[in-house]
């Protein structure tokens, strides 16, 4: 049965009074505090209501309090006993999820329940609105400017072994035919027994250990035809080609084999490294991870937050956009996806500060013409040794008015990109001629280049002023930000794998890091809650206490009660 508490209601007595003024003060301004009264009562408890009757049944544990516990485990980087163990015990804790006393119905949890809890919010992508709902409050209650923001990536990676491509091979061979081995015994029988015995005896496993690298071609060459073998021989049994591990073991032959022909006979071979897509299996345990070649096998997140160029003591840098992806996306396919969750979020920026990678020309003129958003960034590319467009000089329509020695072109014209034609006798006598991109033709010299390239230009030259670097150096403090992440909440090497799970994890971590960060800032400063009768009630608060602790003595003799005047009315129905 669905239960929640409505955490907005104000108590008719502090429950609270008994840990005296220095004990209370310590959580209130504390990230507990902080959590108790803007985050608990803005959870959204009741996008959990399909799961739950809301009559029928024993009721569940307070959710809002659950939901809690889902944060306050990733923002803590505990394991599932250690958050059990802290929910129970921690009186901090308590405070901030608001249980009020210390009987097992609310200051007890299983690790059943905690799985349970942690299912739901991942089935649902809830972990998403958990974010975003917390960073809006956290926007809303310390009034952070959202004008502008930063942008950049950190790589993490998920409880899964690196694996070579020979480690690779064998694990997913392997993993196939134990599965076949368990769900079809029949067909495992069938195969060769060198080829069983090969995978799954350790003694003939280790020998693929042995591998020297002179030899690894010729392994890897035999490893794809078994891997060959295995695909055609079950690709057309129904209930195997059905099985996870099969795929598996046919995406790792699409990923790292090819099929060549040789005397009119198929020969399966292993692709060189250099061919073997980014997006190739890592490891079967995690096919969802990715490959970056700068760092490695993994996920990556990307990370928006605001900052202050003022920096004052009291502001803090609220993360506004949280997004999981393959290690293997590139970070220009990021930005746009970043602006528009932003904006649906009500978060979005005005100047967004990124690195090159972010900063295409496509991106800026979307984010500026699309969103309103003015992306500041450096230009890709360099310009070489010679001369560029860079060295002319532009109006302002694009068109060029003189060349870097200083003379002007005979005409300009513009259709779908520009053409300026210089004089050809200038043109042979000038001094940067084996260095000028200007290229003589049959009437005149030629020059021509698109608005694209009078953009980055523009850039380019906007880049060596003293403004640009001004506004560009706060770009830096995002790293900061990553290191933070990192060490607050471990989120570089996550306990879990899946994309779903790593998702779960970095976002709730994100939101952990957005609640320690404003709590610190020391900005909001909470008055001393008055119980709804007043001070007079505080004699009373505490007897009331003391009454919770023997909650479920008072609940029995109710319970007793009930039933006894049941049975009596039901007697009284019957003699009538």
């Amino acid at each position: 049965m669905f239960h929640s508490k409505d955490h907005k209601q104000k108590n008719l007595i502090d429950p609270w009074a008994y840990l005296g003024p220095k004990r209370r003060k310590m959580v209130e301004e504390s990230w507990s505090g902080l959590f108790r009264k803007e985050i608990l009562p803005e959870l959204p408890v009741d996008a959990l209501r399909e799961y739950y009757h809301t009559s029928d049944g024993r009721p569940t544990k307070e959710l809002s309090s659950m939901i809690g516990l889902m944060i306050l485990q990733q923002m803590h980087d505990l394991t599932d006993e250690q958050a059990v163990e802290q929910f129970c015990c921690n009186l901090q804790w308590h405070y901030a999820l608001d249980i009020t006393d210390e009987s097992d119905k609310s200051s007890y949890v299983s690790l059943r329940t905690l799985w349970t809890m942690r299912d739901q919010l991942t089935e649902k992508g809830l972990y998403k609105v958990l974010f975003d709902t917390v960073a809006r409050k956290l926007a809303e209650v310390f009034k952070v400017d959202l004008a502008k923001q930063r942008i950049d990536s950190v790589h993490i990676q998920s409880n899964m072994r690196h694996l070579g491509r020979i480690s690779l091979f064998v694990t997913t061979i392997k993993k196939f035919l134990a599965n076949l081995k368990r769900h079809r015994p029949g067909l495992f029988e069938a195969l060769n027994e060198d080829l069983k015995d090969k995978y799954l005896k350790k003694k003939q496993e280790a020998v693929f250990a042995l591998v020297k690298p002179s030899q690894s071609h010729g392994t890897l060459g035999q490893l794809a035809k078994d891997v060959f073998f295995l695909v055609e021989r079950f690709s057309s049994v129904q209930g195997v080609a059905r099985m996870n591990s099969f795929k598996l073991l046919v995406r790792l032959f699409q990923d790292q084999c090819i099929v060549e022909e040789h005397d009119g006979e198929e020969i399966p071979v292993a692709k060189p490294n250099k061919d073997v897509p980014s997006d190739s299996l890592q490891n079967p345990s995690d096919p969802d991870a990715g490959y970056c070649g700068h760092k490695g096998q993994g996920f990556q997140v990307q990370i928006m937050e605001t900052y202050d160029p003022d920096s004052s003591e009291d502001s803090f840098s609220l993360i506004t956009h949280v997004d999981v992806e393959p290690a293997h996306r590139s970070d220009a396919n990021a930005l746009l996806p970043a602006i528009e969750s932003a904006t649906e979020n009500n978060m979005a920026p005005e100047e967004l500060l990124a690195d090159s990678l972010y900063g295409g020309d496509d991106n800026c003129e979307k984010a500026k013409n699309d969103h309103g958003v003015d992306v500041i960034s450096p230009a890709m590319g360099t310009t070489g040794k010679g001369l560029s467009l860079d060295d002319f000089t532009l109006d302002a329509s694009g068109k060029i008015t003189a060349c870097p020695e200083g003379r002007s072109p005979v005409r300009v014209r513009y259709k779908k990109q520009f053409n300026a034609a210089f004089g050809l006798g200038d043109c042979r006598g000038c001094p940067q001629h084996e260095r000028c991109p200007v290229k003589p033709g049959k009437k005149a010299a030629y020059l021509r280049y698109s608005k694209k390239h009078v953009r980055l230009s523009r850039r380019r030259i906007q880049e060596q002023t003293v403004e640009f670097r001004d506004k560009y150096r706060f770009r830096a403090g995002v790293e900061a930000t990553m290191s933070e992440y990192d060490r607050r909440t471990g989120v570089k090497k996550l306990r879990v794998r899946g994309l779903e799970a790593v998702s779960f994890a970095a976002f709730l971590k994100a939101t952990g890091l957005n609640i320690r960060r404003a709590a610190a800032s020391g900005m909001l400063k909470y008055p001393a809650e008055t119980p709804f009768l007043g001070q007079i009630c505080t004699p009373l608060s505490l007897v009331v206490h003391l009454a919770e602790r023997f909650k479920s003595r008072f609940e029995k003799i109710t319970n007793w009660i009930n039933k006894n005047w049941t049975v009596r009315s039901a007697y009284l129905k019957m003699a009538a």
